[in-house]
């Protein structure tokens, strides 16, 4: 979506009244808006504004909502498609979603869903646009993702594949009281049956490895009643 305007929908759709409705939901939500009222408009609208979101009515003048989306699937592939379908049109719905739409609605729907798909799409993509994170760093503790190693003042530091996991799993919850059970999730699955004491052992082999007093730690705190919280530090 690079060359798209990130906040702005672009609404097809044939009935006056459903189209302004849906607009001003949108409006009112922080989006800029364009509309179109056929096949042909659309695909000039699209052209103009370039927009991030696309609602796309099935039933449309002079062309489907079908044909307007293959034609600007062809053109660009980052942008998000909305069909808008009958209800019980379930052959519609798998179409749409074959040539390329990424999310449909059935008429009659409620805006505020509307709105609520579309930003929670725009979420998703956003996050998945961003490049992957390939170090995490704590005060002196930093994580290489792409080699698994583990360096406490850029010595590397030996640990068990579980310790590594833990360790990770504790960077990338920064601040967060983590639960025993929710670290046993992340770490050894959720499939896992074991004792969550399991989680204390390896909290107590980290501390040794990575802490500089094990008995007053620095980064890993124990929440009393709940588990463990890493404490952030600056690189």
């Amino acid at each position: 979506m690079e060359n798209s305007n990130r906040n702005h929908v672009l609404i097809v759709e044939d009935d006056d009244n459903i189209r302004r409705f849906i607009t001003i939901n949108l409006e009112n939500n922080g989006f800029s808006v364009s509309e179109a009222a056929d096949g042909e408009r659309a695909l000039q609208a699209y052209e103009s504004n370039r927009p991030a979101v696309i609602v796309l009515d099935i039933m449309l003048p002079n062309a489907s909502g079908f044909e307007i989306c293959q034609k600007i699937r062809e053109k660009d592939a980052n942008v998000i498609i909305i069909m808008v379908t009958a209800r019980g049109q379930d052959l519609d719905k798998i179409k749409g979603l074959e040539i390329g739409a990424d999310d449909y609605l059935v008429k009659p729907f409620n805006p505020l869903e509307l709105v609520a798909r579309i930003k929670a799409i725009l979420r998703r993509t956003e996050k998945d646009m961003q490049p992957p994170q390939t170090v995490l760093q704590s005060g002196a503790i930093r994580i290489d993702l792409n080699a698994n190693q583990v360096f406490k003042d850029h010595l590397s530091v030996e640990l068990t594949p579980k310790e590594f996991q833990l360790v990770k799993t504790f960077l990338e919850h920064p601040n967060k009281a983590l639960s025993r059970n929710e670290l046993m999730n992340l770490v050894w699955g959720e499939d896992y049956i074991g004792d969550p004491k399991t989680v204390d052992v390896h909290v107590r082999k980290l501390r040794e490895k990575l802490e500089d007093d094990d008995s007053n730690p620095r980064y890993m705190e124990t929440v009393w009643g709940i588990g463990y919280r890493w404490r952030k530090e600056d690189g």
